[in-house]
């Protein structure tokens, strides 16, 4: 009786052995089978090789109802909406208390960010050509601690026709004097006369701006408002600037200001095009 037990108990794991490695086998051979890129990449052109009429296909039809096919759209620097031809994408963020620290991207290019390690406390500034939209060069200049001589040079070196992208990161105005406020103001800046200890603040402006520029924002360290114990929030601002180019006089350019509904701004300097940003009439 025992052996006979003993029999029926092996017979019972062999059975369980052999049906696992036959499963495992048939599952193993189908997934082979599978090409995970057909059916994940599968568009409405080659659902209709397989089947004219799917119930339910991506850009097919089910039930007379269509279903639009979908497509990632990439654009520069992550913009929400990408930018017209003639116009340069941008995306500015500034510093997040004194933890983390800003990034700028212009054209899908990160030209300063916290993994790239050349950012630091004080005002993170990046210049572009205007024409080309080459980088000429980054720097940044500590506002709390360091020489304000420094910047107030490199404010005055900045070529003609260069475009001037600003960050903050943690204070960017206990250094602050009258020369540099006026000297960011002339670059179209419309807050650099608030500008202050830990306040928040990102800019694009130019060399030879004739007006202020759309693309700024400010928002005052203020202990009743702050996000962060000690500092405001983080701002990020993004958007398509035009690009410098020769005009006859009288035309009209377009710059749009993205995050903002309905925005349009337009320029109508004697001479050329760029970069009298100003509202349309």
């Amino acid at each position: 009786m025992r052996v006979s037990g003993v029999l029926h108990l092996l017979a019972l794991i062999f059975a369980l052995v052999a049906t696992w490695i036959f499963i495992s086998s048939y599952i193993s051979f189908n997934m082979k089978t599978l090409r995970l890129p057909r059916w994940l990449d599968l568009d409405s052109q080659t659902i209709r090789e397989y089947d004219p009429n799917p119930a339910f296909a991506l850009g097919g039809r089910h039930r007379g109802w269509s279903v639009p096919s979908t497509a990632v759209v990439r654009t520069k620097c992550g913009l929400s909406k990408p930018c017209p031809d003639n116009f340069f994408a941008f995306k500015i963020s500034s510093g997040a208390a004194n933890v983390v620290g800003p990034t700028m991207c212009f054209e899908n290019l990160v030209i300063m960010s916290p993994v790239k390690n050349n950012v630091g406390r004080g005002l993170n500034i990046a210049l572009v050509n205007g024409t080309t939209g080459i980088v000429l060069t980054q720097k940044c200049f500590d506002m709390y601690s360091g020489d304000v001589k420094l910047l107030v040079k490199f404010l005055k070196d900045i070529p003609e026709g260069t475009l001037v992208l600003m960050a903050s990161y943690d204070d960017p105005g206990t250094k602050m004097n009258d020369e540099t406020r006026k000297l960011l103001s002339s670059l179209g800046s419309s807050y650099a006369n608030q500008l202050g200890f830990r306040d928040s603040w990102v800019f694009l402006g130019a060399k030879d701006l004739k007006d202020k520029s759309p693309f700024e924002q400010f928002l005052k360290n203020n202990p009743d408002t702050n996000k962060y114990e000690g500092w405001p929030e983080l701002l990020e601002l993004e958007g398509c600037v035009p690009q410098k180019i020769s005009a006859q006089p009288g035309q009209k350019a377009k710059s749009c200001l993205l995050g903002q509904p309905e925005v349009t701004r337009c320029t109508q300097a004697a001479g050329r095009m760029w970069p009298a940003w100003v509202t349309c009439s």
